[in-house]
């Protein structure tokens, strides 16, 4: 084909040709002339042309050149070759050809009614299958493994450099705002290290810091192992982290999620004998493994599965079989009994000790069982340090420091509501208690946020009056308030207000004694605490010199929170904790040669961790497709929902367009079928909106702890979507629908018929898919792929002819799949079929391609509609993967 822009020449060349007669034709006629003596000198080359000028020109039309048959035109008429007066694809429908047969069309009922069998015998054995593979058991017994697996076991857990945690200045910034103010600490290998705070303290932020999470805000600080700066990726590698929200698949046993954590993230070179003797190993200590074959459940689906305590010791078995150097946890007793509660703590202790592992966690308020499990111990109070240190020294840090736990107390309820009490600000209507006995007009103010529930081993009076005569103390009313005060306020201002004078220690700290062991007011000391708790560009607080008349609170005031903070920042213990954390900085930089080179030497990173490699990515699709599966089979509603659908409704199809006929009302019944079988599959494949979306926020943490590559779980994902749910059902639909109706009978056509409703349903699918991505929201999802899907079926070609689009707006019809396949599955019926109008008596023959083109579609663009509907099914496919990969990323 030669195309200018004001010509247009179109060839076609036969090398070898055949030609033969139509009986009773010109030059075919029996008594006249005749030219089948030389149609076996026909052999060709033969070549046809066909010239079209824009405007017109006398050499436009078309010629039929052979050897043989121009010297007999020549002879006979004196042209070149045989020439004609139509252009290229006008000369001659393939139906027109004179002699052709259209094929004779014969509804095979026995046919018909074999598939339709076949079809439900499919979906019965579909269902027996997942009858079956949901009766049996995974895993029926555990089995006695090979003591080779034992000791590559015993390597996991022993061959590992130990890791101790160092962090100093953390804080945290989101949108402005302060949240965590300059925490340091120290959590060591063999030794498990609590985060302990009120609500809102900050603890789960501060472990995700910790845990090198993706935040939203912006950190500062330090953060060391052993000594050492490390990047992230060989961070992450030897932690592991339990969120507080258990996040798993409803449809898998217990043992298969713990298995799937091991398979994936254990060492490559570990066997699967190995993996799944660790597993067994931590479904015993953590008490699972007499539940290992139920199914983890969730309370949407049809049962309810295994109890919130026990999905929180699976998350933590997740964890735990791949023995990190580095465990953090995220309340890891939220929604445990007590007895369970210690149980997970107990073998969180025995992990750390036993393996030399390093443990932190978050925990609210635990039980004294457990408190006394904690070997480090960090309190916070609104993002500030309250305590950092070993839990050996904390009882006598408060106490030394007039903040003593009374006798019978949980020390941790004791500490959680001291800094809750702490963080309210002095109250000008509080009654204020003598603490001093130096001083009788000493008086402070005292927050009171809720009291103790109970007391072990004293009444709240003798608590009251008890202390009231240890101390001296005097309790005062303001003289603004002639009540007297309640039990409740008594028992807070008892528990809660810092105490002096007899029988307690002065603290050590030079911010409370001079050199004389003069002890200062609260204005000295507080004038001494000020310089300590200033930030930097806030108006620095006011001092009250005379306690009983107290302005309104502003902000800035000092608080008892400030207090607490001021006295640890200035402690022996938090001396101890800068020395130790400033000792380990420098050696491991003497070993790197760095060894006092300069300030910023600290800044380079330098570590590095012994992690190992895990499977590749294969092995790691063949795992997640296997899980893949699972889920489907064992929640297969969905999938035979489809199957039945295809059955019912192409039967019902089939019976309301049975038997079509060539003629004009045959034509638009094809349309109509066409148009149907596309919307109905078109809005089917809404349901993968839902493939990403119920599973967003597993793949986000399964993603952020390392498990898997995202392509890997893309692909199984889309995979195990796409052959049950897009690839089978139109293929079952098909084959009942086309003999019934009756459309062509040939092999060729019908097998593009079967191909472009399989690449039609591919493309909608991944659309929905991008689009189940993309919004987040289930509704907005469905709202948005519903308007997609009928804008798309506006430009089908039924609903809105081709040549009544505005040129303007013709490029949206590109983007249309509906335009792409309706057109090549009515091109594929129609063209070259010979319609019949039946008029007036007569029957009038009209060229299917005709009328294809009075509707405007493009008779030769079968292919180029194939083509279209594979690209745009993997452009959507790769864009819902990008989406996906850059948009599906935890952020804290």
């Amino acid at each position: 084909m030669d195309i200018t822009e004001n010509q247009n020449i179109t060839t076609y060349q036969c090398d070898n040709i055949k030609c033969g007669c139509v009986p009773d034709r010109m030059l075919c006629e029996t008594t006249g002339v005749s030219l089948e003596p030389l149609f076996g000198q026909l052999t060709g080359p033969a070549k046809f042309t066909s010239t079209s000028t824009k405007g017109g020109s006398p050499k436009d039309g078309s010629a039929f050149s052979e050897p043989v048959i121009d010297k007999v035109i020549s002879d006979l008429f004196g042209d070149k070759s045989i020439l004609l007066d139509c252009y290229s694809s006008e000369c001659l429908y393939k139906t027109a050809v004179p002699g052709y047969k259209p094929p004779v069309k014969v509804i095979n009922t026995p046919l018909i009614a074999g598939v339709i069998a076949g079809c439900s015998l499919f979906i019965v054995g579909v269902i027996l299958l997942i009858w079956y593979l949901s009766r049996r058991k995974a895993y029926n017994q555990y089995h006695a493994l090979a003591d080779d697996s034992d000791d590559e076991g015993s390597k996991l857990m022993a061959d590992h450099k130990p890791a101790s945690l160092q962090f100093e200045n953390i804080s945290y910034y989101i949108n402005g705002q302060q949240i965590l103010s300059g925490i340091r600490g120290i959590a060591k290998p063999g030794q498990v290290t609590a985060i302990m705070g009120a609500s809102g303290a900050g603890k789960t932020t501060f472990l995700d810091i910790l845990a090198r999470k993706n935040k939203r805000g912006i950190v500062h600080g330090d953060i060391y192992v052993n000594g050492e700066k490390f990047n992230d990726s060989e961070y992450k590698k030897v932690v592991g982290f339990v969120d507080q929200e258990d996040t798993m698949l409803p449809t898998l046993t217990v043992h298969e999620t713990i298995l799937n954590s091991a398979l994936l993230r254990l060492p490559r070179d570990m066997s699967d004998a190995a993996k799944q003797q660790r597993v067994y190993e931590v479904e015993k200590q953590l008490g699972i493994h007499h539940i290992k074959d139920q199914l983890i459940g969730s309370e949407e689906g049809k049962g309810r599965g295994i109890s919130g305590g026990e999905k929180k010791r699976v998350s933590i078995a997740c964890e735990l079989v791949t023995s990190p150097s580095i465990l953090f946890l995220d309340e890891p007793t939220s929604g445990l009994d007590a007895f369970n509660a210690f149980n997970v703590i107990e073998c969180l202790v025995n992990l750390a000790k036993s393996y030399n592992r390093t443990v932190i966690f978050t925990i609210h308020q635990p039980r004294s069982n457990i408190v006394a499990l904690f070997d480090q111990l960090i309190l916070l109070g609104k993002g500030k340090t309250v305590f950092s240190g070993p839990y050996s020294s904390c009882q006598s840090y408060f106490d030394n420091i007039g903040y003593s736990c009374p006798p019978g107390f949980n020390i941790a309820d004791y500490l959680v509501d001291l800094t809750m009490h702490a963080s309210q600000s002095r109250s000008t209507e509080e009654p204020t208690v003598n603490v001093d006995s130096h001083d009788n007009n000493f008086r402070t103010a005292s927050s009171s946020l809720r009291a103790v529930k109970s007391v072990a081993s004293a009444s709240i009076a003798s608590i009251d009056n008890a202390s009231a005569v240890d101390s001296g103390q005097e309790l005062l009313l303001r003289p603004k308030d002639k009540r007297r005060s309640s039990l409740k306020q008594r028992q807070d201002r008892q528990l809660y207000t810092r105490k002096r004078g007899s029988g307690l220690e002065s603290p050590p700290d030079p911010q409370t004694d001079n050199e004389d062991g003069h002890v200062m007011s609260l204005a000295e000391r507080a004038q001494q605490w000020l310089p300590l708790s200033r930030q930097q560009g806030q108006v620095p607080p006011q001092i009250i010199q005379d306690p009983d008349h107290l302005p309104p609170i502003a902000s800035g005031f000092v608080t008892d929170l400030d207090v607490l903070v001021s006295y640890y920042a200035n402690s022996n213990v938090a001396n101890a904790i800068r020395d130790e954390i400033s000792s380990s900085v420098q050696d491991a930089l003497a070993a790197n040669g760095q060894a006092n080179t300069s300030q910023q030497a600290s800044d380079v990173v330098t570590g590095q961790m012994t992690g190992y490699a895990r499977v590749g990515l294969i092995r790691q699709f063949i795992i997640l497709s296997s899980r893949t599966w699972k889920n489907l089979y064992r929640n297969p509603m969905l999938m035979l929902t489809h199957y039945a659908t295809a059955i019912l409704l192409a039967v019902l199809s089939g019976y309301l367009f049975y038997g079509l006929t060539d003629d004009i009302k045959g034509f638009q019944n094809r349309l109509g079928l066409f148009f149907f079988l596309l919307a109905l599959f078109g809005f089917s494949t809404l349901t993968s909106l839902t493939v990403f979306s119920s599973e967003r926020l597993l793949f986000v943490r399964e993603r952020a702890n390392g498990y898997y590559s995202p392509v890997t779980y893309f692909t199984a994902k889309v995979l195990f979507d796409i052959v049950p749910l897009r690839l089978i059902p139109p293929i079952i639909m098909g084959v009942i629908v086309y003999p019934m109706v009756g459309l062509i009978p040939d092999w060729p056509e019908f097998s593009k018929f079967i191909l472009v409703l399989v690449l039609f349903n591919l493309a909608a699918a991944g659309i929905c898919l991008l689009i189940g991505i993309v919004f987040r929201d289930p509704g907005v999802a469905n709202l948005i792929g519903s308007l997609v899907m009928l804008f798309s079926l506006l430009f089908a070609g039924l609903l809105l002819n081709h040549d009544a689009i505005p040129a303007s707006a013709l490029w949206l019809q590109t983007l249309s799949i509906f335009h792409y396949a309706f057109e090549a599955l009515i091109v594929n019926e129609v063209t070259f079929l010979t319609l019949i109008d039946h008029k007036y008596g007569l029957d009038i023959e009209v060229p299917g391609a005709s009328i294809l083109s009075a509707f405007g579609f493009n008779n030769l663009a079968l292919w180029n509609d194939v083509a279209g509907l594979g690209v745009i099914s993997g452009i959507s496919i790769i864009m819902a993967y990008a989406a996906m990969h850059f948009l599906l990323v935890e952020k804290r």
